[in-house]
């Protein structure tokens, strides 16, 4: 019996030592540079909220950010905000062009885009997704100042630390009131390091600054698919592009 007892502990301490150690998470910074191929890109989709006594919807959008070797090269974004028009925003490196939106009915006749160097995520950027995981310089940020567990990376970072590891951020939301808005943030990795899912949020009057908005919260949840899908964004026709937006 006592021999039986012996060579049963043995196996189980032969077992435990064959067993794999649990794989360590993937990095995401190295995983997002392996995908950055020119004519390559990632599909998105976002919902934004307003979250206090109650929640509403702002808005959802839709989009595709196709890649370079640095990130973002260019975007075609349409958003759906809740009682505005639908605006779609097109970018191309620093150039972007929006049609619809607050410009619906602004633009001269036979024009449907406005030409911008500003606002890459257009008008709906005031509401849209301020973390973007395409960036390396980011999601880098997003790393250092989080914590990572299995598959989800969770942490806080400031508007001003956002600005400055960001180029979508500080050009998607150009004016804000406050720098030192907190914005929380939880990213969900694929088993490969990927960005699956991105859900931020911050205090509303960091960048609206009126009484409507005290002690509201702005929710963004964005779901990414498609990493290294083949795109192709271009500028729209530049016979329907203007600068002049009649004021």
């Amino acid at each position: 019996m006592k021999t039986t007892i012996a060579a049963l502990m043995a196996c189980g301490f032969l077992l435990a030592a064959a067993a794999p150690a649990q794989a360590a998470p993937k990095d995401p910074v190295r995983a997002l540079k392996g995908k950055l191929t020119s004519g390559h890109g990632v599909r998105f989709t976002e919902t934004t909220t307003l979250s206090g006594d109650d929640t509403i919807k702002i808005q959802s959008r839709k989009g595709i950010f196709q890649f370079d070797a640095r990130g973002v090269a260019a975007s075609d974004i349409t958003a759906t905000p809740v009682g505005r028009p639908r605006e779609r925003t097109i970018s191309v490196g620093k150039v972007s062009y929006t049609s619809g939106g607050m410009w619906e009915d602004r633009l001269p006749e036979g024009k449907s885009w406005l030409k911008g160097n500003a606002l890459l995520g257009g008008g709906s950027g005031f509401y849209g997704q301020v973390i973007n995981p395409v960036e390396p310089k980011t999601l880098a940020a997003l790393v250092k100042k989080g914590r990572l567990s299995g598959s989800t990376l969770t942490g806080k970072i400031t508007f001003k630390e956002l600005a400055k590891a960001s180029r979508w951020f500080d050009a998607s939301v150009p004016l804000r009131m406050h720098n030192g808005t907190k914005v929380s943030y939880t990213l969900t990795l694929t088993p490969a390091g990927l960005v699956s899912r991105v859900k931020s949020s911050y205090a509303a009057t960091g960048v609206f600054d009126k009484t409507e908005f005290e002690g509201k919260t702005i929710t963004i949840d964005s779901r990414f698919t498609g990493w290294g899908t083949r795109v192709s964004v271009k500028a729209p026709p530049s016979e329907k592009v203007t600068t002049d937006t009649g004021d």
